[in-house]
């Protein structure tokens, strides 16, 4: 069995389009108390916690298990974005982000037989935007609960003009890199 340990609709609804049977478990790391000043490791790192904490709720279980831990954060131009806190904060990102490109790290840990590691990154091109649109897109409220201040499998999807690299990735997990490591 296959168990998530992320609370993000996104991740779930890719495993489940992906028809990947799996659990979910939400890890409840304190994703503050984990640093790394290397984008791609920091991902990394909170992938692997939050696999471990998920791998400690389930000790005991007589049947094997492995669990999925993953985490994402975009790079613009050397500045690290997670979640904005709020929607001033996710308007200044936007206004960084328009017509520019990031790169998004998502840390990817699966624990089970053995330890697999990755962080997978993939490079987003965004649109050249008004501040209406920035306004009327930070209002919609999605920014807010996603990594970068965008969802590309929602409205801002619409924002988003090119990506290079895996496509999942952007959502919140690489489907190519689970299933090598799940075959």
């Amino acid at each position: 069995m296959l168990w998530l340990a992320s609370a993000s609709p996104a991740r779930r609804r890719l495993l489940e389009q992906a028809g990947v049977a799996h659990r979910v478990l939400v890890s409840g790391v304190d994703e503050e108390a984990i640093h790394d000043p290397e984008p791609q490791r920091l991902v990394q790192r909170l992938a692997q916690a939050k696999a471990q904490a998920v791998v400690e709720q389930l000790a005991g279980s007589d049947q094997p298990v492995q669990v999925l831990g993953c985490d994402s954060l975009l790079t613009v131009r050397g500045e690290v974005f997670g979640k904005p806190k709020d929607a001033d904060e996710a308007i200044r990102r936007w206004r960084s982000m328009a017509g520019g490109w990031g790169e998004l790290h998502t840390g990817h840990c699966l624990l089970g037989r053995q330890e697999q590691l990755a962080t997978v990154t993939t490079r987003v091109q965004f649109a050249c935007l008004k501040e209406e649109e920035i306004q009327a897109y930070v209002a919609t409220g999605e920014p807010l609960q996603c990594a970068g201040g965008f969802a590309l499998e929602g409205r801002g999807g619409l924002l988003v003009e090119r990506i290079e690299g895996c496509f999942s990735n952007v959502i919140g997990l690489s489907l190519p890199l689970l299933r090598r490591w799940l075959s």
